[in-house]
């Protein structure tokens, strides 16, 4: 039996391929732990509300390379990296459907709610950083392997959350230190 994070893990990955290969934002991502609803942008044909950029509507589907040593996301045609450190530092970054990057003001209202078996959700109230890239934030460290962190934000007055387990930005950070040649959606870890 499939432990509970590589399972999440896997729903996330097969949710976000299919989206990859869509010409305007119609898909809808859900939530990978739980069956309550989501909100998003991406049901927008107008590109997640990005059609007053010159040539989106045109453009060619980025990778999902990660940058940072994240996780790649998408919302729609944006995408967005997430950094979960366990040491508690998180990072998110904004790019759009080549991967270009786009300001961290793009967004609003950035937080990581870290949700640890058996404990209390820790919410995370992330801020732009001094060079306006990206968001930042400080939590405490996640020991727990099957933590979960709670991305959110709103784009364009819009909310939209999505569950990623640590579990997959674990896999992710080795991903990343193996090189150019690993896989930009790093393998599920074994339990």
């Amino acid at each position: 039996m499939m432990p509970r994070t590589a399972i999440a893990a896997l729903c996330l990955t097969i949710a976000a391929a299919p989206a990859c290969r869509r010409d305007r934002a119609d898909a809808v991502s859900a939530p990978i732990t739980t069956p309550a609803p989501v909100t998003s942008t991406s049901s927008d044909p107008s590109m997640a509300g990005m059609a007053g950029m010159p040539g989106m509507a045109s453009m060619a589907h980025g990778n999902h390379n990660p940058k940072y040593g994240g996780t790649v996301l998408m919302n729609g045609d944006m995408h967005f990296e997430v950094v979960l450190n366990r040491d508690g530092n998180y990072h998110v970054y904004f790019s759009d459907a080549a991967r270009n990057e786009l300001p961290a003001s793009m967004a609003s209202g950035v937080t990581i709610t870290v949700t640890r078996p058996g404990g209390t959700p820790e919410p995370v109230a992330l801020k732009i950083d001094d060079t306006g890239e990206s968001w930042v934030g400080q939590g405490t460290p996640v020991k727990d392997t099957d933590a979960m962190a709670r991305i959110a934000y709103s784009f364009q007055g819009k909310p939209y959350w999505i569950d990623l387990p640590f579990s997959v930005q674990d896999a992710a950070a080795k991903a990343a230190q193996a090189g150019p040649g690993a896989a930009a959606t790093p393998a599920l870890p074994k339990k």
